[in-house]
């Protein structure tokens, strides 16, 4: 009895690494993004990230080796769910709509602060480092755009869209205006614009 006691007491001392070392991953990630909300990518540095989180800055590139590779799983766990699956598109039979509906939603995440300003530097880094660039791409954009096509195929099973379609450049054509006016600003990106896209991509601009 007294050991079983003494082995008990001796767990509970013990420092829990594991949970040491998420408490100070969390830390970091959060940092980061607080960060570049407060000074931008270009002035973001990895000696500001460990100060605001408390960490000694070998910590952070026990981990990452850059700051680009932080604000990436930064900003890639702000949308991880506890159960760790991916959220399902609507399928109300009314593609138009349901296409209207997941855009506009788009529209908002886009027009977000918390995802506007680290997703423009993730974009940017991407440009001049394709190894990150990729991990972007795979990690953020690459599950979305795979939904919408699934959506889309099952819209074409069901007869919906024509059978010669390919799927993946429709979720280009509803995709690509809202990146590229989001990315160059070019005008405001609303609600309205991606109805319009939704709209244009399903209908055509022949006249008939």
């Amino acid at each position: 009895m007294a050991d079983k006691a003494a082995d008990k007491a001796a767990d509970k001392a013990a420092p829990d690494s594991a949970r040491r070392s998420e408490r100070a991953r969390r830390a970091i990630l959060d940092a980061a993004l607080e960060l570049i909300g407060e000074m931008g990518y270009p002035r973001l540095t990895i000696e500001a990230i460990a100060a605001r989180a408390g960490v000694g800055k070998q910590t952070i590139y026990r981990w990452w080796p850059s700051k680009a590779a932080v604000l990436l799983d930064a900003f890639t766990a702000q949308g991880e769910t506890p159960e760790g699956g991916e959220p399902a598109l609507p399928d109300t039979g009314d593609l138009e709509a349901d296409l209207k509906l997941v855009l506009r939603g788009a529209v908002d995440q886009m027009n977000a602060p918390a995802y506007d300003l680290p997703a423009r530097a993730l974009t940017a880094e991407g440009l001049v480092n394709p190894e990150l660039g990729a991990h972007f791409v795979a990690r953020v954009l690459e599950p979305g755009l795979r939904l919408l096509a699934e959506r889309l195929r099952a819209a074409q099973e069901a007869g919906h869209i024509a059978r010669g379609v390919d799927p993946d450049v429709v979720v280009e054509l509803v995709c690509g205006p809202l990146t590229h006016r989001w990315l160059l600003r070019t005008h405001p990106l609303s609600h309205d614009y991606s109805d319009a896209v939704v709209e244009t991509a399903l209908r055509g601009v022949l006249k008939r």
